[in-house]
């Protein structure tokens, strides 16, 4: 039952139809006997500041934040964490009192799930796809893990070329169009190939990035940030083909850990909101 008291977390986005934050983090509410409430907001591009205002005015203690606003909403809020600094994208807002800070956990989240799998990202070669807010995380995750060389692949290479300016002062990281020849190079060294593209997201489930998987070297990982579906057109064509894969759960449910830390100032219990998250996508 939602009281007086009770305070209020939630996630912001558009589509939000699609996300399984609220079922996992109202199982680690449960779980930890607190008293908070947590709910998916709609909120578009154009209509970012006057809802993040509101949720401060209405004294939400916090929320996530999911596509197509991750990068945006680090230019308009008081402070960021040194990763979300960095990377120049927030997926955690924490009120303290009408000062709203933000954070990035979707870099430990992307790390922590690579180790579940017992992938060293230390030296290795990455190949990511898109360059958006969720792509800078994981390439900033590659970059503090000392990752030997980051292709990124993105349909527009002019409009993203800041990125290697961004990043580059860490490790070694080109920009190509994902349908070149050079890329399909770089592709052919990669231990790894991450997708941090909403292609193949729910409701999309038929699209898929536009790259040849079977380039890849026999024993690369391909990694799927994408959640819902479970397994996308672009893992299961990597299954196909025999290359190990992880979806995005692992990730979802490791930033969602970090971010409750945040927002309540407790440890959650990882295994309910794993429960959580694996009974919702069952369920569909």
């Amino acid at each position: 039952m939602i009281k007086v008291a009770t305070k209020n977390l939630g996630i912001i986005g558009y589509p939000i139809g699609h996300t399984l934050s609220p079922v996992m983090q109202m199982a680690a509410v449960k779980a930890a006997d607190l008293d908070y409430s947590y709910i998916a907001i709609p909120v578009q591009q154009g209509k970012l500041i006057p809802a993040v205002e509101g949720l401060r005015s209405l004294g939400f203690r916090g929320w996530n934040v999911t596509i197509p606003l991750k990068s945006l909403i680090a230019n308009i809020l008081d402070s960021l964490d040194a990763d979300a600094k960095m990377i120049g994208a927030v997926n955690t807002v924490v009120n303290d009192g009408g000062r709203l800070t933000g954070y990035n956990t979707d870099v430990n989240g992307f790390l922590a799930s690579l180790s579940e799998v017992q992938f060293m990202p230390d030296e290795c070669n990455a190949v990511v796809l898109g360059a958006g807010g969720a792509a800078r995380a994981v390439i900033w995750g590659l970059c503090k893990r000392k990752a030997g060389h980051i292709a990124v692949g993105v349909r527009n290479p002019e409009k993203y070329k800041a990125i290697i300016d961004d990043f580059k002062v860490f490790d070694d990281i080109e920009i190509f169009h994902w349908e070149s020849e050079e890329f399909k190079e770089q592709i052919q060294q990669a231990d790894i190939m991450i997708n941090t593209t909403p292609l193949g997201m729910t409701p999309d489930v038929d699209e898929i990035p536009p790259v040849d998987i079977s380039l890849l070297p026999e024993g690369a990982l391909v990694y799927d940030i994408i959640y819902t579906p479970e397994k996308t057109k672009f893992l299961a064509k990597a299954e196909e083909l025999g290359y190990p894969i992880l979806n995005g759960m692992s990730m979802l449910l490791y930033q969602g850990v970090e971010a409750f830390r945040l927002f309540t100032g407790v440890e959650p219990d990882e295994q309910v909101m794993l429960k959580a998250l694996q009974t919702a996508l069952k369920e569909g």
